[in-house]
């Protein structure tokens, strides 16, 4: 397993990636049929990201093919510049093998070395997984959203 920084090439794998998950997991924000962006937008995308200097995206790569990744999205602005939103996501077959914490770990030290301060995601209430890793990792809950996402009909918490 490899965790590393994502490049332009990677665009097309990272949209099939995200697609997956999209497919696999309620847990993702997107649905299977909401992902519309295509390869040249998602290269785009990614052009802008590494230019910001306060945003990444890390890759978990097996055998040449990504099997997770770790987003650490910016703030814009001066007042927020010094925190990131963190979105995670690791194929089926994939979890429990420390891919999410290798992520995590790769990601706090690329925050060190770049100034980032303050670490940050939301997470639905019933995901166990997940709140198990980012407790592992040292998040703590510091409130509930009540009916923050519509999933299948029913509203949803989050910390």
């Amino acid at each position: 397993m490899r965790i590393r920084q994502i490049t332009e090439d990677d665009s097309d794998n990272y949209l099939a990636l995200c697609k997956q998950l999209d497919q696999e997991t309620k847990f993702m924000m997107l649905e299977p049929d909401e992902r519309t962006i295509d390869d040249d937008q998602q290269k785009n995308r990614i052009q802008s990201l590494l230019a910001s200097g306060n945003s990444m995206i890390f890759v978990a790569e097996h055998e040449k093919e990504l099997v997770g990744h770790l987003g650490a999205f910016g703030g814009e602005f001066r007042r927020n510049r010094h925190k990131v939103h963190i979105v995670v996501g690791i194929l089926q077959k994939f979890t429990g093998k420390g891919i999410g914490t290798a992520l995590f770990t790769e990601a706090d030290r690329w925050a060190r070395q770049v100034g980032i301060h303050r670490l940050e995601l939301t997470v639905m209430t019933h995901n166990e997984n997940g709140l198990a890793l980012y407790k592992k990792m040292d998040f703590i809950v510091e409130g509930t959203a009540k009916d923050s996402l519509l999933v299948d009909g029913t509203y949803v918490d989050e910390y």
